[in-house]
């Protein structure tokens, strides 16, 4: 399957997404490409699920055994897992999980949804109600000694995060907001501060998903619900589309040797049974994934 994309001038964009062979996902979420092993992760949220594809292009998956809504590459081996019950220790050689940092015990109607790690190894991620419930949700960074902070509440679907260049801003979407919004970002604390409104994206069912920022300051954003990905300038404006034959787009990272492609999750929903993982060259390079811990 392939979409279409819309180029900007001086990039050299427009090659259609390829869907990559890989099994179909139910709700596919959070690429991540780990530099250190040339390999991508990703996640297919409700079956519980953690998906690697590797440099020579060997797939594997490992069962959390509880839905999950991220996946993260942990500085001293292994991965970290965000799932319903908080933040998980997966060793990817024995399949073992285990709770490491409980997120809201006292809220079991929550769980922990999408996130991203700083340049540092700090750890944003937030939650969720189960039923999407509006303004339950929150936001909390987890620092590399596992003490975890709340920053945000009155969320209702937290979702997509990462930073501009110079680390000096933080992009953030709520899904139900209709909107992405931008922190002053603090790198040597990872303190967010000055929260505003960056970029209006969607409406009704349309309803902005996870982001990547690329080398220029562009931020992609993913539609749910909109068969689109979105670049919008540094200064909030969308400056290019690509279409999608899945309704549900959910995420997007940068990977490859050169950070020159980029990686898309779709879900199943709107007349397909399955989600999928997409890639494609945008024609800017993207800002590397970070692994937890530092």
């Amino acid at each position: 399957m392939t979409g279409a994309v819309t180029s900007w001038p001086g990039t050299g964009a427009g090659r259609p997404p390829a869907q990559l062979p890989v099994p179909g996902l139910t709700l596919g979420e959070g690429p991540c490409w780990d530099a250190a092993t040339g390999a991508l992760y990703w996640i297919d949220g409700p079956p519980g699920r953690v998906h690697r594809l590797d440099v020579h292009g060997l797939h594997a998956s490992w069962e959390v055994g509880q839905p999950v809504g991220a996946v993260f590459p942990r500085a001293g081996g292994g991965l970290l897992v965000a799932a319903s019950d908080g933040f998980f220790a997966l060793d990817t050689e024995t399949g073992a999980a285990k709770l490491l940092v409980p997120v809201e015990p006292d809220r079991p109607g929550t769980k922990l949804n999408d996130g991203a790690c700083d340049r540092a190894g700090r750890l944003f991620a937030g939650t969720m109600a189960a039923d999407e419930s509006p303004g339950a949700g929150a936001l909390y960074r987890l620092d590399a000694d596992l003490t975890l902070t709340q920053l945000v509440t009155g969320v209702g679907i937290s979702n997509g995060i990462g930073w501009s260049p110079d680390d000096r801003l933080m992009y953030y979407s709520d899904s139900l907001a209709y909107r992405v919004d931008v922190f002053d970002y603090d790198p040597a604390t990872g303190a967010i501060s000055g929260r505003r409104p960056f970029a209006p994206v969607g409406g009704g069912e349309v309803m902005p998903d996870g982001l990547a920022v690329d080398a220029e300051g562009g931020v992609w954003v993913a539609q749910w619900g909109g068969s689109v990905l979105t670049r919008y300038d540094t200064g909030g404006r969308p400056a290019a589309t690509v279409r999608f034959p899945h309704a549900n787009v959910t995420s997007c990272a940068f990977g490859g040797p050169g950070l020159d492609r980029l990686y898309v999750t779709t879900a199943a929903g709107a007349g397909h049974p399955a989600g999928g993982l997409f890639v494609l060259r945008p024609g800017v390079a993207g800002l590397p994934s970070y692994p937890f811990g530092g």
